[in-house]
């Protein structure tokens, strides 16, 4: 990718070594060090440093919000775009559904944080568009690997820490170390009170919370149908309606109305007054079908699992779930016996297998779970659906968990047409 700068000694700069020649400066990062030779042999017009295209860019034009965590990140991120685009501002959001500017998509889906110098780029076109403010969520491999490099950030934010990418990180240790090592400035944080796991630098720090005295704390709630709550925040006291469903979406929506209203300096209930047009995110807790009732989620971790399935425990619940391959294995059993704990039913599928044996996945899943009589597998995802769906009586839920909005299956290194959502709609019209 090379990216057209006017007015400068070069015409172009990349982060790609083969795309360098006479006109084209070469982007120095952490990630593409040992291609810097190549760069020199292909004529590249000068060597950059990451740190200095941020001038360049213009970012520091602009007000970024980074959000990581285990879980959250997706919803939350889109909340604050929302609240913003609502209260009157311009803002452009990045992260695992794309990149969207002032309320259009101008990028599909790409990695929940994409390399530094596509980051940059973005931002670029952000403060072209006069965004006052870049939403962008923040993994942890893009923290380990500096891929937020020379970044500024207006306010960073933590969601939870719980287990998941130990396939990268190798230990929930490390995993946990790495999160954190994200709050360690002094630039302003909002981090969830109720995560015990958190450790961060206490200057500039905004807390919020449920359960434990933060700066934004919600004291009442109801999680008949969606929900509502009233927030603390010192002698302020607001409530918020929302069509979000669960108690984990209470959480989302409070990091979103406590960073909406630290970034703006609106009054708290002008923020929350504004929560009630966020319509949720698709594919997290979407109902494809009322009747019968399915609902689609992209949870993927044990602690994902066990959120979704709480907040829809007053029903009996047929889950379609599997795993996805090449990814940390730790994990299967215990989404194994949370899913098993909270569901009548389990249809034990394949999620995206990439290169792992579908059958090798599921036997790993099936290691947490005791009572194997309430478990039926079926390879095929679309006839582990299917059977859910012929089996489901009633009030019952079926709860298919794993890849959400996604629109393809991984299987090898290709992406086959698979979603959920779709596969639901079709069977139930051949019903």
């Amino acid at each position: 990718m090379k990216i057209e700068l006017p007015e400068q000694e070069f015409k172009y700069i990349t982060e790609n070594s083969q795309d360098c020649d006479k006109e084209t400066a070469f982007v120095l990062t952490p990630q593409n060090e040992k291609y810097l030779q190549n760069a020199k042999e292909r004529g590249a017009h000068s060597i950059i440093n990451i740190k200095d295209v941020a001038k360049l860019f213009g970012i520091d034009k602009i007000k970024i919000v980074g959000i990581t965590g285990t879980n959250g990140k997706t919803t939350t991120a889109s909340a604050i775009y929302s609240f913003l685009l609502d209260l009157g501002y311009k803002a452009a959001m990045q992260g695992t559904r794309g990149f969207f500017m002032n309320d259009e998509m101008v990028e599909g889906k790409t990695l929940t944080t994409p390399s530094v110098l596509n980051t940059y780029k973005h931002i670029y076109q952000a403060v072209s568009a006069g965004c006052d403010f870049f939403i962008m969520e923040v993994s942890s491999h893009a923290i380990a690997q500096k891929r937020v490099e020379g970044l500024n950030f207006e306010l960073k934010i933590l969601t939870n820490i719980t287990q998941d990418h130990l396939d990268f990180h190798k230990t929930i240790g490390e995993y946990i170390a790495v999160k954190n090592s994200f709050f360690q400035d002094d630039g302003r944080k909002l981090i969830n009170k109720d995560e015990p796991k958190a450790a961060f630098n206490f200057k500039n720090t905004f807390t919020y919370g449920i359960e434990n005295p933060a700066t934004y704390r919600l004291i009442a709630y109801s999680l008949n149908n969606a929900s509502s709550g009233i927030i603390q925040h010192f002698k302020d006291v607001v409530p918020f309606t929302s069509s979000l469903h669960g108690f984990f979406n209470l959480y989302n929506l409070m990091a979103a109305i406590a960073a909406t209203h630290l970034l703006t300096g609106k009054k708290l209930e002008e923020v929350a007054n504004v929560v009630e047009g966020f319509a949720g995110v698709s594919g997290r807790m979407e109902q494809v079908s009322e009747v019968p009732n399915v609902i689609v989620d992209f949870a993927h971790t044990p602690d994902g699992i066990q959120q979704v399935l709480n907040a829809l425990k007053e029903k009996e619940l047929l889950v379609v779930f599997g795993a996805g391959g090449d990814r940390d294995r730790t994990k299967r059993p215990l989404m194994g016996r949370v899913a098993a704990s909270l569901a009548k039913k389990l249809y034990i599928t394949s999620d995206n297998p990439r290169n792992e044996d579908p059958q090798d996945i599921v036997n790993d899943i099936l290691e947490g779970i005791e009572d194997k009589t309430v478990v039926n597998v079926e390879l095929n995802r679309r006839k582990a659906i299917e059977m859910a769906l012929r089996d489901q009586r009633d009030d019952e839920v079926v709860v298919i968990l794993g890849k959400g909005d996604e629109s393809y299956q991984i299987i090898y290194d290709e992406k086959f047409p698979f979603d959920d959502r779709e596969v639901v709609r079709e069977l139930l019209k051949l019903k």
